[in-house]
């Protein structure tokens, strides 16, 4: 329940501070006192849309903090699925800066306004002078049938049940679509892929290829090139390796006149080994670098079918073109199993259908059953209040094709008049009738949803005397439910309350400022007796005031 509500900077509200109790209370005041200001803050602080304008003080923030009594823990898993700790005692708070930036927090924890108004609206039900109008909306009608039929959990597993059947026939139909527009694109792919598996591309080929051409296209330069380098070493009447033979002498002869010289055959020595080594690697290079015009040729076609390739498939090398090959393959390759995939696709979403249609049936059978028990007490309240001879009643009909909500579609249907057929609620409803049947429906579904308090502004709107009285009635019934806070100008309603508030306007300062009190049993008796005589309090306006709260 709504524990506590501090207002600063707000409209007409400098600084307010108001506690509210379990049960009935009312509240009351005269009009623009400030009434609709207190329910716009109450919204602003559950998430409705933040407005500069209703700052009172335009250079400082906004702050409107809600205090909450949880009384048990039904809320606690919507708490941890928004992670946020679940505290008995929850605190909302919602600031609005003069720059227009708005923060809101729970217990502290900075949230958005999605996760605001999503557990706000789970605690408090505003209930506006205009909101009977959703009466005659269908989905509203259905939302309430829904309430009474306690199908909360039932309707979530449909809802994913229904998330999960759009999705499988939104896959079967793009797969449909690819299978019947694509065919002539998949002629075309798989050419492109005969045309490239032909070729029997292998990875490194490329490389491989362009390598064997360079050494076969300047074979003979290449032979002539390691040719003369080994004559150098070893062939040439200046060769090399037999001068170093005849330095290796001189060297062996310095060794035996000469100290310390013997390091420098050893160095020679190295030399020599080393440029053996090479003479016979020329030698051997020279025996390989053979020229073979067939094989020059192959290597040619070769090389050149793969450089037409990748041209004609604008990919910029060898490993792109290998790459483009297996993106055909697969594609072609998915093309080829797409029957097997549409038929996949048909047979789940046939398996999904006829767990819909399971789930749609219970939908229906528990929505009919409650419609007649709905229908039935709403009737009652209503004779109640002015229509002694109304008749509500609740269709629960077929759709033909599921939707949301299931295979349902609800009429509220209504008459006023003895001996008239019902007809829908928005053809033949009034305003007032409007509002005294969205009263009693709401009085019916409160005793069935788990809403903590429920707030009425002017529910009694164009109503009097004893349908007044029995307004008050069915509010302070409610009120052992539930919170109920009602705003009213109704001596008879205020007088049914446990408990009353009074808001005021204050014009002393340089700018009128709104206020709120909670009337003692005194007070209360003074403030009725003004709502009954027009603000002339008379001693018998006072003795009238006595016997409505007495009763």
């Amino acid at each position: 329940m709504l524990a506590h509500l501090h207002i600063k900077n707000y409209a007409l509200i400098e600084d307010l501070s108001v506690g509210f109790a379990e049960g009935f209370s009312v509240i009351t005041g005269e009009t623009g006192a400030g009434k609709s200001i207190l329910l716009g803050a109450l919204g602003f602080v559950l998430g409705d849309r933040a407005d500069t304008g209703v700052l009172f003080d335009k250079d400082k923030k906004c702050v409107v903090e809600a205090q909450f009594q949880l009384q048990d823990e039904l809320l606690k898993p919507l708490f941890e699925q928004c992670d946020l700790d679940f505290e008995h005692h929850c605190i909302f708070r919602r600031e609005l800066s003069p720059q227009k930036k708005s923060r809101a927090f729970i217990n502290d924890t900075p949230v958005n306004l999605q996760t605001l108004k999503e557990i706000g609206s789970q605690l408090v039900d505003i209930h506006s002078q205009h909101d009977s109008l959703l009466l005659t909306d269908t989905g509203f009608q259905l939302h309430l049938l829904d309430e009474i039929a306690q199908n909360h959990d039932l309707l979530a597993e449909y809802r994913s049940g229904f998330n999960k059947y759009n999705n499988i026939q939104r896959q079967l139909n793009e797969l449909r679509e690819t299978a019947s527009k694509n065919i002539a694109e998949n002629d075309y792919l798989k050419f492109q892929l005969d045309e490239l598996q032909k070729a029997q591309l292998k990875e490194g080929e490329y490389a491989e290829a362009e390598q064997s051409l360079n050494l076969m296209e300047n074979a003979e330069e290449i032979k002539s090139l390691l040719f003369n380098a080994n004559g150098l070493l070893e062939h040439a009447d200046t060769a090399i390796l037999p001068q170093l033979n005849e330095l290796s002498s001189m060297l062996h002869r310095l060794q035996q006149l000469v100290p310390n010289t013997e390091d420098l055959q050893q160095r020679l020595d190295d030399i020599q080994v080393e440029l053996k080594d090479i003479a016979y690697d020329l030698d051997r290079l020279g025996g390989d670098a053979q020229f073979d015009e067939d094989k020059l040729q192959e290597l040619q076609e070769r090389f050149d079918l793969l450089n037409r390739l990748m041209m004609k498939h604008h990919v910029k090398d060898y490993d792109a073109l290998i790459q483009l090959r297996n993106d055909l393959e697969a594609k072609v390759d998915a093309f080829e199993n797409i029957d097997q995939e549409i038929e996949k696709a048909e047979k789940a979403l046939k398996e999904q259908t006829s767990l819909l249609q399971q789930l749609a049936k219970k939908l229906h059978a528990q929505r009919t059953k409650a419609a007649k028990t709905f229908g039935e007490n709403v009737t009652g309240l209503a004779r109640q209040l002015a229509m002694p001879h109304a008749v509500f009643q609740v269709a629960v009909e077929p759709c033909p094709a599921f939707n949301a909500n299931g295979l349902d579609q609800v009429r509220f249907l209504f008459s006023a008049n003895k001996g008239v057929a019902v007809d829908e609620l928005s053809k033949v409803a009034s305003g007032g009738e409007l509002s005294r049947l969205m009263l009693s429906i709401k009085s019916v579904v409160s005793q069935h949803n788990y809403i903590p308090t429920l707030i009425f502004d002017e529910i009694d709107t164009g109503v009097s005397g004893e349908v007044a009285a029995k307004i008050g009635s069915i509010l302070q019934q409610m009120g052992g439910d539930l919170q109920l806070i009602a705003i009213t100008h109704l001596p008879q309603v205020a007088s049914k309350a446990q408990h009353h508030l009074f808001i005021y306007k204050d014009n002393e300062g340089q700018r009128s400022q709104s206020h709120i009190k909670v009337l003692s049993n005194a007070d209360r008796i003074t403030e009725i007796a003004k709502m009954l005589s027009n603000d002339k309090v008379t001693p018998e306006a006072l003795k009238a005031a006595e016997v409505l709260l007495k009763n």
